[in-house]
């Protein structure tokens, strides 16, 4: 029988800890201590709720949207139709649940264009996201475990890397590929997804090192050292798994940052390029809507409201997730 006040026993096959004589309670390990304490973020559970909602209109989006979203009739459809709940003189420019938020200048539809956009955005912010990840870790990891002139070499690579600016070099990549047949792939969105991934990868590679640097002075990496574990073992058994929760708390920032940049090429007239197959499964982006509404919100308001609310509405999302992330998983917050 335990004698201490904080005798561990065995109830039920569960593992529990005696607070108080005949009180217990079942240990919890990281990740449900850290569920726990996201659930308790009620903008974080919010915005991880309108991301799922968004995952599923973008694969639904075939059956969501009304319309095609490439193919217009301005003789059908109306030029600068009105949203639906707007009635105006003119019965091609008025408004029609045919259109819910009206149509452009070549007679598509905007709703479903909108609908369509989803599509890329989650692309945009995820896949480059994974790139970032697999060219950052490896280089954190190596770089703090190894130290010494490895260290040296791989941290000026970084910071050479990280003081060449984003945005110009977007730009850049932008312009001088954007017309070849690398850039042409898939409308110019493999090219993004390499312009996004090959300068953001730095902060996650300084991330990592520091991390691995604090971890692999500790007690328990020291014993598995001692206990004759190989650098690899070391590495991808315990100093990767007690990085991951920096990683995860990062991932959900990288990507809203990939979005916007998508939104900004493309409203620069750089990022991807107009689709003209009626079958394209990425056929709009809503950066190329919102450089289109620019130009016409007069005459079409919701041209340029529709997009700038759902990229605002999807970076807030990612942004109140990042922050549940990182007080779950900071245990200053375990309670």
């Amino acid at each position: 029988m335990p004698t201490t006040l904080d005798a561990i026993t065995e109830t039920n096959s569960l593992r529990t800890v005696e607070l108080q004589p005949g009180r217990t309670r079942e240990a919890r390990s990281l990740w449900s201590d850290a569920w726990r304490q996201f659930r308790r973020n009620k903008l974080a559970v919010i915005g991880g709720i309108y991301l799922i909602f968004l995952l599923f209109v973008a694969l639904l989006a075939p059956a969501i949207a009304p319309q095609n979203p490439i193919k217009g009739d301005v003789k059908v459809a109306g030029k600068y139709r009105q949203a639906a709940w707007v009635e105006t003189d003119n019965p091609k420019t008025t408004g029609s649940w045919d259109y819910p938020l009206g149509t452009d200048g070549n007679g598509r539809d905007v709703f479903s264009r909108l609908v369509y956009g989803t599509r890329i955005s989650l692309v945009v912010g995820f896949i480059p996201m994974i790139v970032i990840m697999i060219i950052g870790v490896p280089i954190g990891l190596i770089s703090g475990f190894s130290g010494g002139k490895v260290d040296n070499l791989l941290m000026r690579l970084t910071d050479v890397v990280y003081a060449f600016p984003s945005l110009l070099f977007f730009i850049i990549m932008q312009i001088s590929l954007g017309e070849t047949p690398f850039g042409k792939v898939l409308n110019g969105l493999v090219l993004l997804f390499v312009t996004l991934s090959i300068i953001n990868w730095t902060g996650v590679a300084r991330l990592v090192r520091g991390e691995t640097l604090s971890l692999r002075e500790k007690e328990f990496v020291e014993a598995a050292r001692a206990s004759g574990s190989s650098n690899a073992r070391l590495i991808f058994r315990h100093i990767l798994p007690n990085s991951l929760g920096p990683l995860i708390i990062a991932s959900a920032f990288i990507v809203p940052g990939a979005i916007i940049s998508e939104a900004v090429l493309s409203y620069l007239g750089i990022g991807l390029r107009p689709s003209v197959n009626l079958d394209a499964p990425f056929p709009t982006s809503w950066g190329q809507m919102i450089q289109a509404g620019g130009a016409q919100y007069r005459n079409q308001p919701w041209l340029l409201i529709a997009p700038s609310v759902a990229v605002a509405l999807i970076t807030l999302a990612f942004n109140f997730v990042g922050d549940g992330l990182r007080d779950a998983l900071d245990p200053r917050e375990q309670v």
